[in-house]
């Protein structure tokens, strides 16, 4: 059986995170989307569909067949928006929906040669593409549907617990120096070449901590479970790392982070809060940038969504920031906040709610951000972790400032 990722027109509830990578390249725990995919099955996806414009980079840093049709018979299409915890036990020839959403289907034989090779279909062109397959029913439990980014944020902390389970018993392969203290060493994973300095305390008590390999911890820190630290990280002296955290890997953590997900690639090296967010890859947030998650009337929090407010339906929301997005010193951040791709916040006044991308946002006002010298910056920022861009990432890095601004709205729609 092949596996096909395929996105829909669901991702733009994803936007800014998804203008550089396919929905399923999201993370949520230890993994993203497309991992936990070929966890489920125990095999690696054999093609994907996304949109055009990122299919050239997707081809590139993934070597396998986009936007082509899959050879196999047996086929098994899974939309890249879905978490999957198990293998969905889909019958041949069925597809299963969740509402409007299309969760995955299964072809045999003729219908998987006749699947139509639109990138980007919209749910009547899968309605009309299922018409034929049989109502498939699979336990609710076995997946969730991600909307919204802070979806990903409120599951977090659930699928660290999950993931820990499955990867067995954690081990300590790194050095762990005399004063440091841990709490629950039966789950706490120290991955190879990883140092953990004295005074710091990892506090596994109420969950796991799982800490990749070539990981720094400095003295005097402290972090609880739940929490994924990701390979080549650096957690600054002082920082106090609390439960519902993944930092992906060659990240720079200092300061409070809590219950929120760094893709990778960024920095927080200072004093200051991100709590309840999602911060994208080559995100700088000065020091003392504070994020709000929480409204002092404890209601709903209400998030700018491609120019609508949206009810999260959560208490806790704190920002959205997208891929080389940078804040300056004492940025403080509004409950529910959205910080475009290649945003800059430098602003003394609290930014709006919405910031979109390749903005220049300063105490006089906002201006375009150049995009081709956001690029000359982006260049020297992923130079300095010893990675170069491709002509095909340059490329899309040049589309995504006119994708944004056709995508983007400054004023919310009611």
């Amino acid at each position: 059986m092949q596996i096909v990722l395929f996105e829909d027109q669901g991702y733009a509830n994803l936007l800014p995170l998804v203008y550089s990578r396919a929905t399923f390249n999201l993370r949520c725990g230890y993994t993203n989307l497309r991992e936990k995919v070929e966890q489920a099955y125990g095999q690696k996806i054999d093609a994907m569909f996304v949109r055009p414009s990122i299919a050239a980079v997707m081809a590139e840093r993934w070597k396998m067949p986009v936007n082509q049709v899959a050879a196999d018979a047996d086929q098994l299409w899974i939309n890249g928006r879905v978490l999957v915890r198990r293998p969905l036990e889909i019958p041949p020839n069925s597809a299963i929906w969740s509402g409007e959403t299309l969760v995955a289907l299964r072809l045999a034989n003729a219908p998987a040669q006749r699947r139509t090779t639109e990138p980007l279909p919209g749910n009547e062109a899968l309605r009309r593409g299922t018409a034929s397959l049989q109502k498939g029913v699979v336990p609710s439990d076995a997946f969730r549907i991600i909307e919204y980014p802070w979806n990903l944020v409120h599951l977090n902390a659930e699928e660290l617990l999950r993931e820990f389970t499955l990867n067995g018993e954690a081990q300590r392969d790194g050095k762990v120096y005399p004063n440091a203290h841990i709490l629950n060493e039966k789950a706490v994973h120290i991955g190879r070449d990883s140092t953990i300095k004295p005074a710091t305390v990892l506090d596994a008590e109420e969950g796991p901590i799982h800490i990749g390999e070539r990981v720094r911890i400095s003295p005097n820190v402290t972090i609880t479970g739940p929490c994924f630290i990701g390979d080549d990280c650096v957690i600054q002296s002082g920082a106090n790392i609390r439960p519902g955290t993944s930092i992906g890997r060659f990240c720079k953590i200092g300061g409070e982070v809590e219950g929120s997900i760094f893709h990778g690639y960024s920095n927080k090296q200072h004093d200051g809060f991100v709590g309840h967010s999602y911060v994208g890859e080559w995100v700088n947030l000065g020091a003392d940038t504070v994020t709000s998650d929480l409204k002092n009337t404890y209601g709903n929090i209400r998030v700018p969504i491609n120019g609508r407010e949206i009810d999260s339906g959560e208490m806790f929301v704190g920002s959205i920031i997208g891929d080389h997005a940078k804040t300056g010193i004492n940025t403080t951040l509004p409950t529910g906040c959205v910080i475009g791709y290649a945003a800059n916040v430098l602003t003394t006044r609290h930014p709006p709610k919405f910031v979109p991308s390749f903005s220049w946002l300063t105490d006089d006002g906002r201006e375009e951000n150049d995009a081709r010298r956001a690029l000359e910056v982006a260049l020297k920022v992923v130079a300095r972790r010893k990675r170069v861009y491709s002509a095909a990432e340059q490329a899309l890095f040049m589309a995504i400032a006119g994708e944004a601004s056709g995508n983007e709205r400054t004023e919310p729609r009611p």
